[in-house]
């Protein structure tokens, strides 16, 4: 069987599709959103700016890889909250997308994953105010949000 799917070079699925600001994909040929480079190794100040700077133009799915690159790169005790992180962008996503429940429960989830870091708000992340912008945003969804429109504020100030 002739394999003809987009494969890295250790034979790992790569998806070349162009894909929106949502992280949909389009077909080929298609003009899309640039797509977050993977693996990216960034200070959590680098993380958070370019995550908020994705927020607000919009892309949480941009973002979550963002945070994804931070929970997977970073130091074992902060994966649970650059996790958290990842989870409230990828539950604006699905919240924009229109999948509203699977939104909200990972909007919850995200929220609840800030446990262990309440008190200390490492790097000026507003844990209190993303926690209740979660909450909030879960509890209204009704039907596809503006994501641009919904975006929270990551840090303090």
């Amino acid at each position: 069987m002739d394999d003809k799917r987009d494969r890295d070079a250790a034979g790992r699925a790569r998806n070349a599709r162009p894909r929106d600001g949502l992280g949909r994909p389009l077909p080929y040929g298609s003009p899309g959103v640039e797509r977050q480079p993977e693996g990216v190794v960034r200070t959590p100040a680098e993380s958070l700016r370019e995550a908020q700077a994705l927020l607000d133009a919009g892309m949480p799915f941009h973002a979550h890889e963002v945070f994804e690159d931070a929970w997977k790169a970073g130091p074992a005790a902060e994966r649970a909250l650059w996790r958290a992180m990842a989870q409230l962008a990828v539950g604006l996503t699905h919240a924009a997308r229109g999948n509203t429940a699977g939104g909200a429960r990972l909007l919850r989830r995200g929220a609840a994953g800030f446990d262990g870091y309440r008190e200390a708000e490492p790097y000026g992340i507003d844990i209190a105010g993303l926690t209740a912008w979660a909450h909030r945003l879960a509890d209204g969804l009704t039907g596809p949000i503006d994501a641009r429109a919904s975006a929270p504020r990551l840090t303090h100030g």
